[in-house]
């Protein structure tokens, strides 16, 4: 039952300018089974208003918080290296498993993705075949994970920690929704 719920509840952002690489990533999760929802947002900048809930992507129903993220690192705006480092620095979202997927094989940004707090680093397959083979892996590897619990909209659920290993440290803020507009970041 419990990993039932948590592929119910299972929203991938990918984090892609690339309209070909949208398309081809979207036809290849579709090709390997995952049947719950995929959102596809242009850069950066998109990526933190999805996270924010600002804009067209504030109905929480629809836009729901990814339990995955898949993000390129060369775009325009706010570029892969933004998006981690903004969701490092915010508690409640810095432990969604985020993995950078980009054609870069470059060292540096291999190394400055996993001190940002990437969960991974992938160089993309140059054919369909290899992209349905690494999407297939990577997202029955996170659906095998252990994760926090999520709501409906994908909002983490507050965990009780006294008495446990866990009590020495702090959980983010969980506010009533009213008042989630007022404090977003929860920094």
């Amino acid at each position: 039952m419990e990993e039932d719920m948590k592929k119910y509840f299972a929203t991938i952002l990918v984090v892609e300018d690339d309209k070909n690489d949208q398309l081809l990533m979207d036809m290849a999760f579709r090709a390997v089974g995952v049947k719950g929802p995929i959102h596809i947002v242009n850069d950066g900048s998109e990526a933190i208003a999805y996270m924010m809930g600002e804009g067209k992507f504030a109905d929480r129903k629809t836009y729901a918080y990814p339990t995955f993220i898949i993000t390129d690192l060369k775009m325009p705006k706010i570029d892969g290296f933004g998006v981690l480092e903004f969701l490092k620095g915010n508690p409640e979202w810095a432990i969604i498993p985020t993995v950078v997927f980009s054609s870069s094989a470059d060292l540096d940004d291999i190394k400055k993705s996993y001190m940002l707090g990437a969960s991974s680093y992938h160089v993309k397959p140059d054919n369909y075949e290899g992209l349905c083979q690494q999407l297939e892996a990577l997202h029955t590897y996170w659906l095998t994970c252990q994760v926090p619990e999520v709501d409906s909209t994908g909002k983490q659920l507050p965990t009780q920690s006294r008495g446990k290993l866990g009590e020495r440290f702090t959980q983010p803020c969980h506010e009533p929704e009213a008042s989630t507009e007022e404090h977003p970041t929860r920094v």
